[in-house]
């Protein structure tokens, strides 16, 4: 998906850096605004947090805006609810996953029947995009802390690198 994207910004860094964290962060555009789901923000603040200058909003918008297929996308973007930092507090397990490729089908598929042969439910499960991201992760939210004896088995799963259990 993010090369269909990216070749519209290639020429524009600032645009590109801008695109790129409207999908990280679900924020979508419509009536030439960004929104977190029906919270319009405005334009100075995202320019603080992104680190860019108000203009570069402004055309990056314009930009998706003329484009018919970039308009489908960005007007569309939703936020995510990420429980992994909230669940110690529930008493949830967090395991993350490092992939050794993360465009590997069935990774998420063989941890979860790990996870499910041993009675435990899945809350969420997040994984970021490997397009999108240096470093993707794959993070499972559990409706109970995982015991330990589980990493052996999670990290013998197919395109399982490293476990993090949390």
């Amino acid at each position: 998906m993010w090369r269909k994207i990216a070749k519209y910004f290639n020429r524009y860094p600032k645009r590109r850096k801008l695109a790129q964290k409207l999908l990280k962060y679900g924020l979508k555009i419509n009536d030439n605004k960004i929104y977190c789901g029906e919270i319009e923000l405005p334009d100075s603040k995202i320019a603080r947090a992104f680190d860019i200058d108000r203009r570069i909003i402004n055309s990056t918008i314009e930009t998706i805006m003329k484009k018919e297929d970039l308009k489908k996308v960005f007007s569309n973007l939703n936020p995510t609810c990420c429980l992994k930092d909230v669940a110690p507090e529930m008493n949830w397990g967090v395991i993350e996953i490092i992939p050794e490729d993360p465009s590997m089908p069935g990774i998420v598929a063989d941890v979860a029947t790990i996870i499910a042969d041993n009675k435990i439910s899945i809350r969420q499960a997040i994984v970021d995009d490997f397009e999108l991201s240096e470093e993707p992760r794959l993070f499972i939210v559990t409706e109970k802390r995982v015991p330990g004896t589980l990493i052996p088995k999670i990290r013998e799963a197919k395109g399982v690198k490293a476990v993090l259990i949390y």
